[in-house]
């Protein structure tokens, strides 16, 4: 067998992989229950260091919800910016706010973050948020918590948010990756741990199992925390159901493509799996099947495009994106090996914490 056939049969798979993904995508999105009499009470937990921004965004957005039963508890992690004065600045009784002192050894700042603001949720649901989403209309928390009513018992609501912001060259690879490698309606019938999918942006689990299982006292270290907790909670019998939630919710990831290098290079070393055997794997397959192959046939360079553009598509980004995917795929192998850099280095830090397991776990 050539090893043209051998793309061949790469490309195949990818392309059946995403229209599965896609017809999944498009049934889940009308799956909605309505409004119990006495629905269950919300608790939105937000970590927040240097979110100033952010946080002028994402509060009226909460506040302005009209799901009748929920709090907002966010954790205030050692931000020097102006945070402390947009918490100050809100004062809907709702909302509570933590402060962070020293953080903890043996802990990656957002996932102590996150604990600890657990700890002071009363909802019968808790609803995780980055500090740089919102929530898109005054009914997006109804429809959230109607979308989660309407999983089977023991699963976890997590999914796509609409990706706003700057860097979306670089960004847009993130669900192409997904998209192209995940079968996401093999993840709830799938008894593998590691066919798992989770979104640490947006994600909602009822608060008596997060309460049993304490996933991230369970993942302290861990900087890509939601892989890794998607993992934990299907191990344990708890199902990451992977949902369109653009609707609902949009991030705005990064300002600019620095910004998102940045942001990046502490995840995608992790992702591979944090090993170098494992990393020269990953990064020479996407190598030989993203920049060889199509220099090999320009049938891989419409294979790759179509691919890209549909991904694109389901994620509602620009066209002039998907114009520069050879671009996007270039950038990503770069990246792959600046990351694994500087984690081998314990260079890999965020908002001036380091965050490679090594570091991490010799503080």
């Amino acid at each position: 067998m050539t090893a043209e056939w051998v793309f061949v049969g790469v490309y195949t798979v990818f392309g059946a992989i995403l229209f599965i993904n896609v017809l999944y995508l498009r049934r889940v999105r009308r799956q909605l229950v309505p409004l119990p009499d006495d629905p269950p009470s919300v608790t939105i937990v937000v970590p927040a260091r240097n979110e100033a921004a952010n946080l002028a965004r994402l509060l009226p957005s909460l506040f302005a919800q009209t799901y009748p039963r929920f709090d907002v508890v966010v954790y205030d992690d050692g931000s020097t910016d102006g945070t402390a004065r947009v918490l100050r600045g809100c004062s809907d009784s709702r909302l509570q706010v933590l402060s962070g002192g020293v953080l903890p050894a043996g802990w990656v700042g957002k996932v102590h973050a996150l604990y600890q603001a657990t700890r002071a949720a009363a909802g019968d649901v808790l609803l995780f948020l980055d500090a740089d989403t919102s929530l898109k209309d005054p009914e997006a928390l109804s429809r959230l918590v109607r979308r989660h009513l309407a999983l089977p018992p023991d699963s976890a609501l997590t999914g796509i948010a609409h990706i706003r912001g700057g860097g979306h060259v670089l960004v847009s690879l993130v669900p192409f990756v997904i998209f192209t490698y995940l079968p996401l309606p093999l993840v709830a019938r799938s008894r593998s741990a590691r066919l798992s999918a989770m979104n640490g942006q947006c994600w909602m689990i009822d608060r008596a199992l997060y309460r049993r299982l304490e996933p991230h006292r369970a993942h302290r270290a861990e900087v890509l925390e939601d892989v890794r907790i998607g993992r934990y909670l299907k191990a344990h019998g708890v199902i990451p159901h992977s949902l369109d939630l653009q609707n609902e919710v949009e991030v705005w990831m990064y300002r600019d493509l620095v910004g998102a290098w940045v942001g990046f290079r502490k995840n995608v070393y992790p992702f591979i799996g944090e090993s170098v055997a494992s990393f020269f794997l990953v990064h020479l397959t996407y190598v030989a099947a993203y920049l060889l192959a199509p220099l090999a046939s320009l049938w891989f360079i419409l294979a790759w495009y179509v691919l890209k553009t549909v991904s694109d598509r389901l994620v509602r980004m620009p066209f002039t994106v998907t114009a520069a995917a050879p671009l996007t795929l270039v950038l990503g192998a770069l990246l792959q090996i600046d990351s694994a850099v500087a984690h081998w280095t314990g260079r890999a830090t965020w908002k001036g914490r380091p965050v490679s397991r090594q570091a991490v776990e010799r503080v």
